[in-house]
């Protein structure tokens, strides 16, 4: 699957092997543990973080990614977004420290 992630000015194509969504469940599961306790988002913390409160944190995770070079989890924090908001097509990721300004872009799946 193809996501594309924008930080900034520069837009990068990302090609998410099949792979990581099967290798990435338990992962993924843990993931969601973690943020059930809740969440600290910028200056908020979000007791109940909503699927795309979980998706903005993931793309939080995606530009510390993309600042460390760390490709492994740039694919994973990409499959969980992908696996649980499977129509977003991109991410324009906040840089300010405000992950609630993340926005996603999605397709119409009813189409």
């Amino acid at each position: 699957m193809k996501l594309k992630i924008t930080i900034e000015d520069r837009t990068r194509e990302l090609e998410i092997p099949d792979d990581v969504f099967i290798d990435g469940v338990s992962f993924f599961k843990k993931m969601d543990r973690d943020m059930d306790r809740g969440w600290q988002m910028g200056p908020e913390f979000i007791e109940q973080p909503t699927q795309t409160n979980r998706c903005q944190i993931a793309a939080e995770k995606i530009l510390q990614a993309v600042d460390t070079q760390n490709e492994n989890l740039l694919m994973l924090m990409a499959g969980y977004i992908l696996t649980r908001m499977p129509d977003v097509t991109g991410i324009n990721i906040d840089t300010s420290g405000e992950p609630l300004g993340t926005e996603f872009t999605q397709t119409d799946l009813r189409k």
